[in-house]
Protein backbone atom coordinates (compact mmCIF):
# COMPACT_ATOMS: atom_id res chain seq x y z
CA UNK A 1 0.00 0.00 0.00
CA UNK A 2 2.77 2.36 0.76
CA UNK A 3 4.40 1.49 -2.49
CA UNK A 4 1.07 2.22 -4.36
CA UNK A 5 0.74 5.71 -2.38
CA UNK A 6 4.60 6.77 -3.53
CA UNK A 7 4.23 6.18 -6.71
CA UNK A 8 0.88 7.98 -7.36
CA UNK A 9 2.57 10.89 -5.45
CA UNK A 10 5.65 10.82 -7.60
CA UNK A 11 3.49 10.87 -10.84
CA UNK A 12 1.18 13.76 -9.62
CA UNK A 13 4.06 15.82 -8.78
CA UNK A 14 5.40 15.11 -12.08
CA UNK A 15 2.47 15.74 -14.02
CA UNK A 16 1.12 18.23 -12.78
CA UNK A 17 3.68 21.00 -13.62
CA UNK A 18 3.18 20.92 -17.32
CA UNK A 19 -0.33 20.64 -16.87
CA UNK A 20 -0.49 24.01 -14.90
CA UNK A 21 1.92 25.30 -17.79
CA UNK A 22 -0.77 24.50 -20.20
CA UNK A 23 -3.48 26.23 -18.14
CA UNK A 24 -1.74 29.15 -17.77
CA UNK A 25 -0.90 29.61 -21.50
CA UNK A 26 -4.55 28.58 -22.63
CA UNK A 27 -5.54 31.52 -20.05
CA UNK A 28 -3.10 34.06 -21.47
CA UNK A 29 -1.75 33.62 -25.18
CA UNK A 30 -2.72 30.09 -26.95
CA UNK A 31 -6.44 30.52 -26.91
CA UNK A 32 -7.14 26.91 -28.08
CA UNK A 33 -10.81 25.56 -28.49
CA UNK A 34 -12.42 24.08 -25.20
CA UNK A 35 -12.81 21.16 -26.52
CA UNK A 36 -9.00 20.60 -27.03
CA UNK A 37 -8.14 22.10 -23.66
CA UNK A 38 -10.47 19.11 -22.32
CA UNK A 39 -9.02 16.19 -24.53
CA UNK A 40 -5.49 17.42 -23.06
CA UNK A 41 -6.95 17.11 -19.56
CA UNK A 42 -8.46 14.46 -20.10
CA UNK A 43 -5.27 12.86 -22.10
CA UNK A 44 -3.63 13.84 -18.73
CA UNK A 45 -5.55 11.72 -16.63
CA UNK A 46 -5.26 8.52 -19.02
CA UNK A 47 -1.62 9.19 -18.85
CA UNK A 48 -0.85 9.49 -14.93
CA UNK A 49 -3.05 6.62 -14.52
CA UNK A 50 -1.38 4.87 -16.63
CA UNK A 51 1.94 5.53 -15.82
CA UNK A 52 0.52 4.53 -12.26
CA UNK A 53 0.01 1.25 -13.15
CA UNK A 54 3.22 1.00 -15.43
CA UNK A 55 5.76 2.00 -12.54
CA UNK A 56 3.68 -0.12 -10.06
CA UNK A 57 4.25 -3.33 -12.61
CA UNK A 58 7.96 -2.22 -13.12
CA UNK A 59 8.11 -2.56 -9.42
CA UNK A 60 6.36 -5.61 -8.53
CA UNK A 61 7.58 -7.76 -11.37
CA UNK A 62 9.89 -6.60 -13.90
CA UNK A 63 12.86 -5.47 -11.65
CA UNK A 64 12.74 -8.76 -9.24
CA UNK A 65 12.63 -10.35 -12.36
CA UNK A 66 15.24 -8.98 -14.09
CA UNK A 67 17.53 -9.78 -10.76
CA UNK A 68 16.59 -13.21 -10.98
CA UNK A 69 16.99 -13.99 -13.87
CA UNK A 70 21.05 -12.38 -13.88
CA UNK A 71 21.67 -13.87 -10.82
CA UNK A 72 20.18 -17.29 -12.51
CA UNK A 73 22.29 -16.76 -15.63
CA UNK A 74 25.40 -15.57 -13.94
CA UNK A 75 25.50 -19.15 -11.64
CA UNK A 76 25.47 -21.44 -14.49
CA UNK A 77 29.07 -19.95 -15.33
CA UNK A 78 29.04 -20.69 -18.89
CA UNK A 79 29.79 -17.08 -21.15
CA UNK A 80 27.81 -18.26 -24.11
CA UNK A 81 24.32 -19.11 -22.41
CA UNK A 82 24.86 -15.64 -20.50
CA UNK A 83 25.48 -13.99 -24.03
CA UNK A 84 22.99 -15.50 -25.31
CA UNK A 85 20.41 -14.80 -23.15
CA UNK A 86 21.07 -11.13 -23.01
CA UNK A 87 20.92 -10.87 -26.89
CA UNK A 88 17.60 -12.45 -27.08
CA UNK A 89 16.48 -10.96 -24.11
CA UNK A 90 17.68 -7.42 -25.46
CA UNK A 91 15.97 -8.58 -29.07
CA UNK A 92 12.31 -9.14 -27.45
CA UNK A 93 12.42 -6.36 -25.18
CA UNK A 94 13.08 -3.63 -27.78
CA UNK A 95 10.64 -5.14 -30.21
CA UNK A 96 8.39 -4.33 -27.30
CA UNK A 97 9.41 -1.45 -26.29
CA UNK A 98 6.57 1.16 -26.81
CA UNK A 99 8.84 4.28 -27.79
CA UNK A 100 10.27 2.78 -30.65
CA UNK A 101 7.28 1.37 -32.52
CA UNK A 102 6.42 5.25 -32.19
CA UNK A 103 9.56 6.44 -34.28
CA UNK A 104 9.15 3.79 -36.42
CA UNK A 105 5.64 4.90 -37.48
CA UNK A 106 6.48 8.66 -37.44
CA UNK A 107 9.35 7.91 -39.93
CA UNK A 108 7.79 5.93 -42.23
CA UNK A 109 5.23 8.71 -42.49
CA UNK A 110 7.50 11.12 -43.01
CA UNK A 111 10.04 9.03 -45.39
CA UNK A 112 6.65 8.35 -47.13
CA UNK A 113 7.17 4.19 -46.66
CA UNK A 114 11.49 4.80 -47.99
CA UNK A 115 12.07 3.48 -44.46
CA UNK A 116 9.91 0.51 -43.77
CA UNK A 117 8.88 0.74 -40.52
CA UNK A 118 9.16 -3.21 -39.57
CA UNK A 119 12.78 -2.75 -40.90
CA UNK A 120 13.80 -0.38 -39.12
CA UNK A 121 12.16 -1.82 -35.77
CA UNK A 122 13.96 -5.08 -36.15
CA UNK A 123 16.98 -3.41 -37.16
CA UNK A 124 17.09 -0.98 -34.08
CA UNK A 125 16.08 -4.52 -31.93
CA UNK A 126 19.72 -6.09 -33.24
CA UNK A 127 21.56 -3.08 -32.51
CA UNK A 128 19.62 -3.35 -28.76
CA UNK A 129 20.59 -7.20 -28.63
CA UNK A 130 23.82 -6.93 -29.64
CA UNK A 131 24.72 -4.13 -26.71
CA UNK A 132 23.35 -6.22 -24.12
CA UNK A 133 25.06 -9.29 -25.47
CA UNK A 134 28.30 -6.90 -25.14
CA UNK A 135 26.98 -5.91 -21.62
CA UNK A 136 27.08 -9.13 -20.25
CA UNK A 137 30.24 -9.85 -22.27
CA UNK A 138 31.89 -6.83 -20.28
CA UNK A 139 30.60 -8.19 -16.62
CA UNK A 140 32.05 -11.55 -17.51
CA UNK A 141 35.19 -10.68 -18.80
CA UNK A 142 35.63 -7.44 -16.50
CA UNK A 143 36.19 -5.33 -20.06
CA UNK A 144 36.81 -1.47 -19.46
CA UNK A 145 33.37 0.43 -20.12
CA UNK A 146 35.70 3.89 -21.23
CA UNK A 147 37.16 1.51 -23.81
CA UNK A 148 33.86 0.29 -25.24
CA UNK A 149 32.35 3.36 -25.10
CA UNK A 150 35.28 5.08 -27.03
CA UNK A 151 35.57 2.49 -29.32
CA UNK A 152 31.56 2.55 -29.96
CA UNK A 153 31.05 6.10 -30.76
CA UNK A 154 34.26 5.96 -33.17
CA UNK A 155 32.39 3.35 -35.34
CA UNK A 156 29.24 5.55 -34.80
CA UNK A 157 30.75 9.40 -36.00
CA UNK A 158 33.16 6.82 -38.75
CA UNK A 159 30.08 5.12 -40.40
CA UNK A 160 27.95 8.50 -40.08
CA UNK A 161 30.75 9.66 -42.57
CA UNK A 162 29.76 6.93 -45.25
CA UNK A 163 25.74 6.51 -44.50
CA UNK A 164 22.93 8.50 -46.26
CA UNK A 165 22.86 12.13 -44.07
CA UNK A 166 19.26 11.43 -43.23
CA UNK A 167 19.86 8.40 -41.50
CA UNK A 168 22.45 10.16 -39.17
CA UNK A 169 19.54 11.72 -37.09
CA UNK A 170 17.35 8.73 -37.10
CA UNK A 171 20.05 6.58 -35.13
CA UNK A 172 20.67 9.30 -32.23
CA UNK A 173 17.08 9.37 -32.00
CA UNK A 174 16.79 5.49 -32.32
CA UNK A 175 18.91 5.30 -29.47
CA UNK A 176 16.55 7.54 -27.19
CA UNK A 177 13.91 5.88 -28.23
CA UNK A 178 14.81 2.49 -27.34
CA UNK A 179 16.85 3.07 -23.48
CA UNK A 180 13.16 3.73 -22.63
CA UNK A 181 10.85 2.84 -19.92
CA UNK A 182 10.32 -0.68 -21.08
CA UNK A 183 13.86 -2.02 -22.06
CA UNK A 184 15.98 -0.12 -19.28
CA UNK A 185 14.30 -1.07 -15.96
CA UNK A 186 14.56 -4.65 -17.29
CA UNK A 187 18.05 -4.56 -18.97
CA UNK A 188 19.71 -2.61 -15.50
CA UNK A 189 17.83 -5.09 -12.98
CA UNK A 190 19.61 -8.07 -15.33
CA UNK A 191 22.93 -6.45 -15.22
CA UNK A 192 22.73 -5.78 -11.16
CA UNK A 193 21.99 -10.04 -10.90
CA UNK A 194 24.43 -10.63 -12.89
CA UNK A 195 27.16 -8.17 -11.20
CA UNK A 196 25.41 -9.48 -7.73
CA UNK A 197 27.19 -12.73 -8.10
CA UNK A 198 30.20 -11.91 -9.99
CA UNK A 199 31.34 -9.48 -7.73
CA UNK A 200 30.17 -10.59 -5.08
CA UNK A 201 27.37 -8.21 -3.79
CA UNK A 202 29.59 -5.25 -5.07
CA UNK A 203 27.09 -4.19 -8.26
CA UNK A 204 27.84 -0.15 -7.89
CA UNK A 205 30.32 -0.28 -10.34
CA UNK A 206 29.73 -3.29 -12.70
CA UNK A 207 25.86 -3.38 -12.36
CA UNK A 208 25.28 0.27 -14.40
CA UNK A 209 26.90 1.52 -17.62
CA UNK A 210 24.32 -0.82 -19.15
CA UNK A 211 22.25 2.02 -20.53
CA UNK A 212 24.98 4.09 -22.11
CA UNK A 213 25.80 0.24 -24.07
CA UNK A 214 22.17 0.06 -24.87
CA UNK A 215 22.36 3.35 -26.36
CA UNK A 216 25.06 2.54 -28.68
CA UNK A 217 23.81 -0.53 -30.45
CA UNK A 218 20.67 1.21 -31.73
CA UNK A 219 22.92 4.13 -33.27
CA UNK A 220 25.08 1.51 -34.73
CA UNK A 221 22.09 -0.35 -36.11
CA UNK A 222 20.61 2.60 -37.85
CA UNK A 223 23.82 4.17 -39.90
CA UNK A 224 24.48 0.61 -40.98
CA UNK A 225 20.66 0.08 -42.47
CA UNK A 226 21.53 3.41 -43.94
CA UNK A 227 25.01 2.24 -45.19
CA UNK A 228 23.07 -0.98 -46.74
CA UNK A 229 19.99 0.28 -47.74
CA UNK A 230 20.94 4.19 -48.68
Amino acid sequence: MQSIKQTVKEIVIAVTPITLVVIILQMTLMKVPLETLLQFLVGVLLVSSGLIIFLLGVQIGLLPMGEQMGEALAKTGKLSIIVLFGFALGLVAAIAEPNLRILAVQMDFVSEGTIPKNLLIYSIALGVAFSVALAMLRLVLKLSLTRILIIGYALIFALALVAPPKYFPISFDAGGMTTGPLLIPFVLALGVGVASVLRGGDTTSEGFGLVGLAYIGPVLAVLLLGVVCG
